[in-house]
């Protein structure tokens, strides 16, 4: 047997240098990085333009206020229309640039990885660093080249910044396959509306009150702020709180003369007045002014009766918004409110509950039927017939303490005299919420005049 021995050198043994196998396997390898930094640099850069273009767009066209608008809309150019065009399906449109700007951002990052690994021949054996610093470094690149700085111009251009835009975008989402994958998402996202429809947060009418009060400081104006805080009060508002009583309702009689009618309609300046049968609990119909103006020249013995209309009846109860969307269903404006025996306790109209949300209305007819007077600061004189809700308004006070205190009673009078148990005299006061109500005058029947006065903190 022949004994073969193998000797190695120690030169053999070492690992073999990376430059000479690399040259062996591609001796044209300057050449081949050369050309592919300067493509793979064109291509990053064409990339990072559409990523800047496609998120600044993006803010730009859901930043554009309504003098921007009715620029494009009055505009001739071919960006102007586009631009119009691309407004008309918001949807699509957002759909569009989100799938533009993903796919150049994901773009991007293939790129810049293959220029680092492959052009460059950079590797990290043996530790992460390197991948670490790659993505930090290609995250705040797209960040700030694609994301910051293009979305802080198009905030503060706009205009310039769709029109810019407008037609590259159109072109984009028209090309497969961008037109495919909006298609996709613009359907998903109207599947995702309708199953969520029905599933949509709920909060109560408290829980909303809260929420206004804690922005009450940052409200744009007061204005507001009471508008607001009249629309959470409105569903919990009654027609029996805001209507007008009796007492001051002006009505006719159906045993009057065409004369007297005539003569009443001058006197109160009224669109529409009831008409009652024998007394005011009766209300046969309401008379619409606008009616008889074909009859202005009739005798005195003209039957006005034939024109009046039927009275819509409601109860005290009723809210006022459910009443609101009756009053536009059946398209009137008045309705007779009666009490639980059925007897008309007075009359609630759309102005009314309008003027809940926006305040008072009045035009150039209406008379200064005040019912208070402010004295200074902190000291108000009221009729005793001011409506609670109104005295709320007028003090600043959310009124939760009358609320709960009161029970049927629905004037301020009315209150006291609940309150008290009794019809107060001159000078006698009781003291609710922080306010002090002194009954300044009254008689066996009722209480006419009230001074509220707002307590100090301290004095309380």
């Amino acid at each position: 047997m022949r004994t073969i021995t193998i000797f190695h050198s120690r030169k053999s043994m070492d690992s073999p240098d990376p430059a000479i196998i690399s040259q062996n396997l591609n001796p044209n390898l300057q050449e081949v990085s050369a050309g592919g930094v300067i493509l793979s640099l064109l291509i990053l850069l064409l990339l990072f333009l559409i990523s800047a273009f496609s998120s600044g767009a993006e803010s730009a066209f859901y930043s554009l206020g309504p003098k921007e608008k009715e620029r494009l809309r009055t505009g001739e150019s071919r960006s102007a229309r586009t631009c119009m065009k691309l407004l008309e399906k918001p949807k699509e449109l957002l759909a569009t640039l989100l799938i533009t700007n993903n796919f150049a951002n994901i773009a991007i990052i293939i790129l810049s990885s293959y220029i680092v690994h492959d052009v460059f021949r950079v590797t990290s054996p043996g530790n992460g660093y390197l991948y670490i610093m790659e993505m930090i470094g290609i995250t705040l690149t797209v960040l700030l080249l694609g994301e910051v700085i293009p979305k802080i111009y198009s905030s503060r251009n706009p205009l310039r910044m769709v029109t810019m835009t407008s037609v590259p975008i159109s072109i984009f989402g028209s090309l497969p396959p961008i037109s495919w994958l909006k298609g996709v998402l613009v359907g998903g996202t109207n599947l995702m509306q309708r199953l969520t429809r029905e599933t949509s947060i709920k909060i109560n009418a408290e829980e909303l009150e809260q929420a206004i009060a804690l922005t009450k400081e940052s409200a744009g104006s007061e204005e507001e702020q009471r508008i607001l805080e009249g629309i959470v009060r409105f569903g919990n508002t009654e027609s029996r709180q805001i209507m007008r009583s009796r007492l001051e309702v002006v009505a006719i009689d159906e045993t009057e003369t065409y004369n007297s009618v005539l003569s009443l309609v001058r006197e109160t300046g009224y669109s529409r007045i009831p008409v009652f049968k024998d007394s005011f609990d009766n209300v046969t119909g309401i008379l619409f002014i606008k009616d008889l103006l074909p009859f202005l020249e009739e005798s005195k013995d003209f039957q006005w009766r034939k024109v009046i209309r039927k009275p819509f009846f409601v109860p005290e109860n009723k809210k006022i918004d459910d009443l609101l969307k009756e009053f536009q269903e059946k398209k009137i404006h008045m309705a007779i409110v009666v009490d639980e025996y059925g007897g008309s306790a007075g009359i609630i109209t759309l102005e009314d509950i309008l003027e809940e949300i926006i305040g008072e209305i009045n035009d150039e007819f209406d008379g200064s039927d005040i019912l208070y007077s402010r004295i200074n600061e902190n000291t108000y004189l009221f009729e005793g017939r001011t409506i609670l809700i109104d005295f709320f308004k007028i003090m600043g006070t959310e009124g939760k303490e009358f609320e709960q205190m009161k029970g049927d009673s629905e004037t301020l009078g009315g209150f006291i005299v609940e309150q008290a148990g009794r019809i107060l005299k001159n000078n006698e006061y009781i003291i609710t919420e922080g306010i002090k109500l002194v009954v300044e005058s009254s008689d066996k029947r009722r209480i006419r005049t009230i001074k509220a006065i707002k307590l100090k903190e301290e004095s309380k």
